[in-house]
């Protein structure tokens, strides 16, 4: 396979650092497995994971041989909105896992995509996310998309690094939000006492955009758009918090009381547009909002 060429941009970074943040489907930990292995070069010579870049440096990553997977395909119901030799887009129910996990060994859209595409599913990411580009929280609903192929996930990933994977949000935040528009720029990082949440951290976050703009306005709340520039976990939902605007139902980073009729925060991922990996055109894809997104506008506008 033609090895993924990256450039360096940042002076001191640990090599497994800037694949990880420039491959977005790539975790730090499988970025590591991948240095370890070797199939890793820096301006041509193998590198290490705790290599320092420089900008300017020349990347080469080259992708193992698929790993077998050790996850039980399971039949469970699949709603397919978008699905070809390349790719497949899933519209996902509040309340399903997107990959095993402690606590979470099976039921997960991992376990359906297996039964549903078989072996044909990337294996990039490891054993425990193959085909997985990128991840929606359990209580998010809507648009994910899966790779079938190492090539097309490389592609993905390489467009949700430069923003060409467009993927667009409908929420509900607490309060009204004064303009009819805006942006939040605001590096995202592990909560330094709670691993489980995230928090805005401007000196060692990840860099993380998100630009709202205003759909309705209901007493005391806000129905809104969110289109991400960037990935990051909980990202949506960090960052309206910290503009002092929470999701509806958000327990971790708004009101801890839950909402009647809410599974979780009101959020849904509406539309999702990308570069086919194969044929080279846009792919536009969008899900009508659920019931339970729709009930609670309902709720609001009584």
């Amino acid at each position: 396979m033609t090895p993924i060429l990256l450039r360096a941009d940042r002076e001191g970074e640990r090599l497994d650092q800037l694949l990880a943040r420039s491959v977005d489907g790539l975790t730090r930990s499988a970025a590591q497995r991948l240095l370890e292995e070797g199939a890793v070069t820096l301006n041509g010579a193998p590198a290490r994971k705790n290599t320092r870049t420089a900008p300017g440096d020349a990347v080469a990553l080259s992708l193992p041989d698929p790993v077998e997977v050790d996850i039980p395909p399971q039949n469970i119901p699949l709603d397919v909105v978008y699905e070809d030799a390349d790719v497949i887009v899933v519209n996902k129910p509040v309340g399903m896992v997107v990959h095993p996990a402690p606590g979470h060994p099976d039921g997960t859209l991992v376990n359906a995509l297996l039964y549903h595409c078989g072996n044909s599913l990337s294996g990039i990411n490891g054993a425990l996310r193959p085909g997985i580009v990128h991840r929606i929280d359990r209580d998010t609903s809507g648009l994910i998309i899966a790779a079938k192929n190492d090539v097309a996930h490389l592609a993905l990933a390489a467009q949700l690094q430069d923003h060409s994977l467009y993927r667009e949000y409908e929420a509900v935040c607490v309060g009204t939000l004064k303009e009819a528009s805006g942006t939040v720029d605001a590096p995202i990082a592990r909560h330094p006492a709670d691993r489980k949440r995230m928090c805005v951290d401007p000196k060692g976050g990840r860099a993380a955009v998100t630009h709202w703009s205003v759909l309705g306005r209901y007493p005391g709340h806000t129905h809104i758009q969110c289109r991400l520039e960037t990935g990051r976990t909980h990202q949506i939902r960090v960052h309206m918090a910290y503009i002092g605007h929470p999701l509806l139902g958000d327990v971790v980073y708004g009101a801890k009381k839950p909402v009647p009729g809410l599974a979780g925060q009101c959020l849904h991922a509406r539309r999702l547009s990308f570069v086919h990996p194969s044929a080279g055109t846009r792919v536009t894809v969008e899900c009508p909002l659920p019931d339970y997104f729709s009930q609670a506008l309902r709720k609001l506008a009584r």
